[in-house]
């Protein structure tokens, strides 16, 4: 019974509750305890006027953000494609300037709103939105032994203060449930100072495939790459990429290196973004189809790799502090590898100005539409090539 009706019938007995006998007032304090499951205490007090029957407010925390909120920013989320809350609240402000929806162009409170969302409540409104992740197949051959031994092992890479200084590759195989036959490949190359990440696809992963994406990578990256680390695959341990890094290249040779076997963490910065940068744009499904690696590059080298570099933000670990039997990690604040290259002192006031102007002729929306749009058609190429070899 609503609150409404409960205080109708109260008005309408409480006079005949008054002017009744002891036992007829029994008998209406029950009728009324039944009706409105007040307490028989209670209840008399509010028949006999001593207090006003108040409204039961319901129970939790008053809903702040409305259902058009939580659109916006979900809309928003797979803009972006779907980043973790730290770096998607820190993207909000910059892709907002760019957002051409009427409902958030128009409406300047409701942008405050999807700016004053904090970074716990935005987990708690994207979480039925989230898909779990998956796992892949590892791809990676050891190279021969007499050339892993020309290439010094380094665990850890510390005092990382110029963008350039190191960079990590590794190479992601698209080979879906099994490693037989030949399928494409895409080459990760991710700066470690600025996190600026460059992405190629190749049609398996010979020694000639990866140094001719090294070359095109090389030229698009706005910095000089002084060192490089991978793991201990075929595809890297060879001597023609030794060549090209040490011999090809008069006064300015590219340190290589290489991580532990079996060690991931050493090469952790390119190993998080074989996942942000490779699996979550093209998932794990087989990619058997050399056509199909013009478009990704297409994808990677016009949608997706302005889109992370210039409009994404990421977080870096700072330190890591034991306490007791926990640990305590400090990050620094959300930022693009764009801003990172900046504010660094090792760039030219020419590559900056470069740097600014390739920016400017960018927007994070016409991006992302393209970008879904060249995705729409990969998937329908690719969906094409499997019917075909299921009828054959």
């Amino acid at each position: 019974m609503s609150h409404q009706l409960k205080r109708e019938y109260l008005i309408s007995i409480r006079e005949r509750y008054k002017n009744s006998n002891r036992s007829k007032k029994s008998l209406i304090l029950d009728e009324f305890c039944s009706v409105c499951g007040y307490a028989r205490k209670y209840a008399i007090a509010i028949l006999n006027g001593r207090i006003e029957p108040t409204e039961r407010r319901p129970r939790g925390r008053h809903i702040k953000y409305t259902m058009e909120v939580v659109f916006h920013l979900a809309r928003l989320w797979r803009e972006m494609g779907m980043p973790g809350s730290t770096k998607f609240r820190a993207a909000l402000v910059e892709w907002l300037e760019y957002d051409e929806h009427p409902g958030v162009k128009t409406d300047p409170a409701l942008r405050a709103k999807l700016l004053a969302v904090s970074r716990p409540q935005l987990d708690r409104l994207l979480r039925p939105y989230r898909i779990g992740p998956q796992n892949g197949i590892s791809a990676t051959r050891p190279g021969i032994r007499r050339i892993k031994n020309k290439i010094p092992i380094q665990p850890k890479d510390w005092n990382i203060t110029e963008p350039g200084q190191q960079a990590q590759g590794d190479t992601v195989a698209h080979c879906g449930n099994s490693l037989s036959g030949h399928f494409a490949n895409s080459l990760t190359v991710t700066d470690i100072h600025s996190a600026w990440t460059e992405n190629r696809a190749l049609w398996g992963k010979s020694s000639t495939q990866v140094i001719e994406a090294m070359k095109h990578i090389e030229g698009t990256l706005p910095f000089c790459m002084r060192g490089f680390k991978s793991d201990s695959g075929s595809e890297f341990m060879n001597y023609e990429l030794i060549a090209y890094f040490r011999e090809n290249r008069p006064g300015l040779p590219v340190q290589m290196s290489r991580s532990r076997p079996y060690k991931k963490n050493d090469n952790c910065y390119v190993e998080q973004k074989n996942f942000t940068h490779v699996r979550e744009l093209f998932g794990y499904v087989r990619i058997d189809n050399p056509e199909l690696v013009l478009l990704m590059n297409t994808i990677y080298i016009e949608f997706w790799g302005p889109l992370q570099n210039f409009f994404m933000p990421t977080q870096k670990l700072l330190r890591k502090t034991r306490i007791g039997a926990r640990i305590k990690k400090e990050y620094e604040q959300p930022r693009t590898p764009y801003q990172r290259l900046m504010e660094s002192p090792a760039l030219s006031e020419e590559q900056k100005n470069a740097l600014s102007q390739r920016k400017s002729k960018l927007n994070p929306f016409i991006l992302q539409k393209g970008l879904q749009l060249k995705l729409k058609e990969f998937e329908e190429r690719l969906r094409k090539r499997n019917e075909g070899l299921i009828a054959a």
